[in-house]
């Protein structure tokens, strides 16, 4: 607790010496061990709190400054402990400067209103025309979002949301801005009702406006050359550069944009990267990515996108206007020149090639190729599930998280293979089955939901479907024994039996977060009773992500008592032994089936440009030099590894499973 004090007669004529001069000197009060040899060329009005100046700032290259305040006007400001301000071309009004902070060359500082700082601000995501406003605040999640943006078919529990954020935005309210401790702002523009976290970094930013920038010492924020902002919340660990356009928007943690860059009336959450493409209307879940110019992402929701260069989708159909919306599930793709007329609904780690404007739905056919051909749209389904490009996927995502937050506000569940995937599977084998039984099983091309699906790929799509599901069903058998013991088969059947109910009926996928709809329903009523702050929502997300591999194992036991026949009561040594036997034959065709796909990438046309001007064994000599070996590939040994750990994981548990019967 700082004391204050007015300044002393000495103090004053020292200050007026150095070039400063006040409205009122008795409105300048000071810590008690200011000194005012770090302070010249200052006008001061309204109430300034001043505190000591004594630390020196290394710039790059070794230059030193010492603290203090220089050639500014400061009016109603609260200027912290070792703090350096210099060229303030307008004026510092209505802020309160925490410790060690460096402002440099800025042209205005200002909070010219009462203000929420970005709170509150009502983004119209998926919808331009309205509809979906969601309210941002300092700590929206992916999966709260998810549930404002889509559940609107339960208004109460959208009109009690709102409440709760309105009441949260109103504990901000405040005439004062606050820029925090060591924070840099030099070289830029205006910046106006600006909440400014600590160790945030703010270089060359052109305007930043009615905001709020969550920087904290673990996860800085940088604002980079050129960037406007307004209307806007950035989370911890944001970086915005190179002149990118922020509009009404939400950007969750780690997320980068740069490469001008323009987002207008958007959420990104956590980890998304823009660079030189445009957002507008787009609920951006976790690990959506667009990196190329001319790629327009409009009016969907998305997460763990790819999207290609060119890729765009239109909203508007010249009727009513641009009202229409589309869903692309978690990891689908979009190649080069992709489009999309929305309403459609791309199923979950799906790539999208060619045009497509008869508003498809595959979300019951997870892991396909949807292509154009001649104008027609061609579904094959399950072809991701074999494809090196989607494990590889979901290798580098957890590798690539940014949050260096202790506090994560989304909860991501990462497992390529889930209830909710599997869940579609089911669904889709399912339908596909159905295909046959109603037009034959000699149909040479098949109708589903605008798609077109040839004979051999509904086949082919059947059987990488039940390899997927029985992979899945294996695995989450052989974590329930791993590392257990056990002597006979009552003390397997003991710990075969689930934990909880929770997690049988369907999943859903809210943005990250897989988990039971039966648990999300019950969420649901208890934000209609008004009887759950915000804060104790997302301990639900939390609760639920933690949860998740008990949930899965009581929804997975299910499935194997379906396969059985039998419940897990009655289930037999045999009974477990051939499923085991049947998950090892499933993992090796997969991770074969990948093994091929990966060795095309190494195959004579990838060889093409390779050894110019040289002979053909020296093609084959640069292309080793750059791409390696197919056999030394990091990838394919991975692959061979993962062949021989699961072999030997399901052969361990066979093993410890004979020796009951010894």
């Amino acid at each position: 607790m700082i004391n204050y004090r007015n300044l002393t007669e000495k103090e004053i004529a020292t200050l007026t010496v150095y070039g400063c001069s006040a409205e009122n000197w008795n409105d300048v009060q000071v810590d008690d061990t200011f000194s005012p040899a770090f302070i010249a060329n200052v006008y001061f009005s309204g109430k300034v709190f001043l505190g000591t100046y004594q630390k020196v700032f290394e710039l790059a290259g070794g230059l030193k400054k010492h603290s203090g305040i220089f050639n500014c006007s400061l009016h109603n400001c609260t200027i912290g402990n070792d703090v350096y301000i210099d060229k303030i071309h307008n004026y510092i009004a209505n802020y309160v400067v925490g410790n060690g902070s460096y402002i440099e060359n800025v042209n205005l500082l200002l909070v010219d209103r009462v203000s929420t700082f970005g709170n509150g601000v009502k983004v119209p995501v998926m919808n331009e025309g309205g509809g979906r406003e969601i309210p941002i605040f300092d700590f929206l999640s992916a999966p709260l979002a998810y549930i404002l943006t889509l559940y609107r078919h339960r208004p109460v529990v959208i009109q009690t949301l709102q409440k709760l954020i309105d009441a949260y935005s109103l504990t901000l309210q405040s005439d004062k801005g606050t820029i925090g401790e060591n924070v840099r702002i030099v070289n830029s523009g205006s910046i106006k009702n600006v909440r400014i976290g600590d160790f945030a970094i703010i270089e060359g930013a052109s305007l930043l406006e009615n905001g709020t920038i969550n920087s904290n010492a673990q996860a800085p924020v940088v604002i980079g050359s050129g960037v406007k902002c307004n209307d806007f919340i950035l989370s911890s660990g944001v970086s915005i550069t190179d002149s990118t356009l922020v509009s009404r928007c939400f950007i969750g943690q780690g997320c980068i944009m740069g490469k001008h860059y323009s987002a207008l009336d958007s959420l990104f959450f956590s980890n998304c990267q823009g660079m030189h493409g445009e957002a507008t209307a787009i609920f951006a879940g976790p690990y959506t990515v667009s990196h190329h110019k001319s790629s327009l992402l409009i009016a969907g929701m998305f997460s763990f996108l790819n999207a290609g260069s060119g890729s765009n989708q239109s909203n508007h159909m010249y009727k009513l206007g641009p009202i229409h919306q589309g869903i692309a599930e978690r990891g689908a793709k979009t190649t080069s020149d992709s489009y999309l007329l929305w309403p459609a609904k791309i199923g979950a780690f799906t790539l999208v090639m060619g045009r497509h404007t008869k508003h498809s739905d595959t979300s019951d056919l997870p892991f396909s190729y949807l292509i154009e051909n001649a104008t027609e749209s061609y579904l094959i389904p399950g072809a991701n599930l074999r494809s090196v490009g989607t494990i590889r996927d979901a290798q580098k995502w957890p590798k690539r998280d940014n949050r260096k937050d202790n506090k994560k506000l989304d909860p991501i569940n990462f497992n390529l293979l889930s209830p909710y995937t599997i869940n579609k599977m089911i669904k889709g084998v399912a339908v596909l089955k159905n295909l046959q039984a109603i037009s034959g099983e000699t149909t040479d091309i098949y109708t589903y939901q605008n798609c077109s699906i040839k004979n051999s790929s509904l086949i082919k799509g059947i059987d990488l479907y039940n390899i997927a599901i029985y992979k899945f069903l294996g695995n989450s058998l052989i974590n329930r024994l791993k590392g257990t013991k056990f002597s006979d088969i009552d003390e397997v059947r003991r710990q075969l039996k689930p934990n909880t109910q929770k997690g049988l009926g369907e999943w859903i996928d809210l943005s990250g977060l897989i988990t039971p709809k039966n648990e999300i329903d019950i969420l649901l009523q208890d934000i209609e009773t008004d009887s759950i702050s915000l804060d104790q929502i997302q301990q639900r997300f939390e609760i639920m992500h933690q949860e998740y591999y008990h949930y899965e194992w009581t929804w997975a036991c299910q499935k194997l008592e379906t396969y059985w026949g039998k419940t897990i009561e009655n289930v037999t040594y045999d009974d477990i032994v051939s499923m085991v036997r049947l998950w090892e034959n499933s993992v090796v065709k997969l991770d074969q089936l990948i093994y091929d796909d990966a060795k095309k990438e190494f195959d004579l046309n990838a060889k093409t440009g390779f050894g110019v001007d040289g002979n053909e064994e020296q093609k084959y000599q640069d292309f080793e030099s750059v791409r390696g070996s197919f056999e030394n590939n990091p990838f394919v040994l991975e692959v061979l590894n993962h062949i021989k750990r699961k072999t030997d994981l399901g052969n361990e548990l066979i093993e410890r499973l004979k020796l009951m019967r010894v």
